[in-house]
């Protein structure tokens, strides 16, 4: 389990945009599965929208490809500090089911499906409650900076 403190190390993301709140499982080379805790008090629910709040669908899949970057830099035993950073680059088969609302715990998900010349792909998830809110093939390029 990495909470996070140990996630910023893996991330170089900050607040308001990183997306990931606690990883409860990681297998290298595998899989991910990690939450985001989604309040009234984030950001963009000033203007998305004021009257009906709803994550911006960019969020969730930045909030997936956040948590297949984790999933990443461990299978490499790589850390931003080692000036790697894994770029998102690319999403296919991208779908929305269910928007996702203040109060929600978005449980995110991750599984390598491959990886040539530093470019990896993920099948990745979002889901609340069991549910599915979004899914994507996500793609993200380690690179030197």
């Amino acid at each position: 389990m990495m909470d996070v403190k140990e996630i910023r190390e893996y991330l170089p993301h900050r607040y308001p945009f990183l997306l990931v709140d606690r990883v409860v499982e990681l297998e290298k080379g595998d899989s991910i599965v990690a939450y985001k805790n989604v309040t009234i008090n984030e950001p963009f629910f000033d203007g998305h929208f004021p009257d009906h709040p709803v994550m911006p669908g960019v969020l969730i899949i930045e909030a997936m490809a956040q948590a297949a970057g984790i999933l990443g830099f461990k299978t490499m035993d790589k850390k931003p500090q080692d000036g790697s950073i894994y770029y998102f680059v690319g999403s296919d088969k991208l779908r929305f089911k269910r928007p996702v609302v203040p109060g929600d715990r978005v449980q995110l998900e991750a599984r390598v499906v491959s990886e040539k010349r530093g470019i990896w792909k993920f099948e990745c998830k979002a889901s609340v409650d069991g549910e599915l809110a979004a899914s994507a093939t996500i793609l993200c390029a380690d690179r030197k900076v």
